[in-house]
């Protein structure tokens, strides 16, 4: 089991929050303290069932504390600390039950703010982009479009973040500590070095377009003293409304090493969007995706190509069902998950059926994603309090 160190964290959030009955005046009037506990319980049962039957059962248990303080004329501070608890039991064929765990941190930040400026430092989910199946810009974060919980892991940094009145942005960040893979990292970033980038998103007609760098120094083990790799990736995105949304989403990185014979990365997204006009409306989102390595920029490279496709049709207030198919140019291979999800104040539980190839090549570095390869079905339930 790996445990990281949350308690000082929590303790410097805990001692920020304590003298909670007073308030403060700001310029919109009379601000109060405030301070919530809660979080989530999740718990999921997975089989295949195109072989022997091998279930898996997890339990995620996700406490959380939130506090909100005013600090000063129009300035607010405010925080989050949360601990993600996991542990898992499966029943492999012809072997004992095996078991799993981890504890760890899954969010600390405290953060200073206005309605136009926030400094936010600490673990915390930093994740932009317009694509929704496929994200070349997922630098940050392991969303995976089939989670029905939207988990994901953070990074420890401090992001700054102005806000225009035109509805421009900008965005600075700084990581460090940071020493497992994210998205589509082709190795882990050297976690004593710090990481640095920033982003520029401006409206554009009836849209808007961002550019985004991001430099770190990647961790190749015992070769990184020789090499000393540096990395830069460089990504631009857009997203309109032209009757049908319209969106792109591309990154090219550059992997400064004499390791790897194709040093260049370049991925990207062309995705179409649109609620058709049936029953209570059928949301539609199209996406085409590419990503390939070359030993140059803009030369031909390998890779794969997958185009996606995810509808959602809601049967009520609190049902709606889902499906969501990709398809592989390479291998000629069908993904398909068709899912139905019941959600009330509290309480949300989905039922995903799932048929794949028996080895998964979309969604490699999430975690999890291996467990939906071939038939099977998966049973998840999320408690909110």
């Amino acid at each position: 089991m790996r445990i990281r160190p949350v308690l000082p964290l929590f303790a410097l959030v805990l001692a920020s929050t304590y003298p909670l009955a007073s308030s403060a005046q700001t310029a919109d009037g009379p601000a109060k303290s405030s301070l919530s506990l809660g979080g989530m319980i999740a718990g999921a049962a997975l089989s295949r069932l195109d072989t022997a039957v091998e279930p898996l059962f997890s339990l995620r248990a996700i406490p959380e504390l939130k506090f909100t303080l005013p600090a000063g004329r129009a300035w607010t501070f405010d925080g989050e600390a949360s601990a993600n608890a996991y542990g898992s039991l499966a029943f492999p064929r012809g072997a004992s039950a095996a078991t799993d765990g981890a504890l760890k941190p899954y969010r600390a930040w405290l953060r200073l703010s206005t309605s136009r400026f926030e400094a936010r430092v600490g673990l915390q989910k930093l994740s932009f982009g317009s694509a929704t199946l496929f994200r070349p810009l997922m630098w940050f974060d392991g969303l995976d479009p089939r989670d029905p919980l939207q988990l994901t892991d953070g990074v420890y940094a401090l992001l700054l973040r102005y806000y225009a009145p035109s509805n421009a942005n900008v965005w600075a960040w700084g990581l460090i500590g940071n020493d497992e893979r994210r998205g589509w990292d082709i190795a882990p970033s050297a976690a004593r070095t710090p990481e640095f980038g920033g982003r520029i998103q401006l409206p554009l007609f009836k849209g808007e377009i961002a550019a985004t760098y991001h430099h770190r120094k990647t961790d190749y083990d015992s070769f990184t003293p020789v090499y000393d790799p540096q990395e830069d990736r460089f990504g631009l995105d857009g997203k309109w409304d032209i009757g049908v949304g319209l969106s792109f989403e591309a990154a090219l990185v550059h992997e400064r090493t004499g390791l790897i014979k194709a040093p260049y990365q370049r991925a990207y997204t062309v995705g179409l969007d649109y609620t058709f006009g049936i029953g209570r409306g059928l949301t539609a989102v199209a996406e085409h995706f590419r990503i390939a390595s070359s030993t140059g920029a803009f030369t031909p490279g390998f890779g794969f190509s997958f185009t996606g496709l995810l509808l959602r049709y809601p049967l009520g207030l609190r049902d709606e069902i889902s499906g969501i198919f990709f398809y592989d140019w390479d291998r000629r291979d069908t993904y398909r998950f068709v899912s139905w999800k019941h959600t009330t104040d509290a309480l949300t539980m989905s039922a995903i059926v799932y048929w794949n190839p028996a080895e998964l090549l979309v969604f490699q570095g999430l975690p999890g994603s291996g467990t939906l390869a071939g038939t099977g079905l998966e049973l998840v339930i999320g408690y909110y309090f």
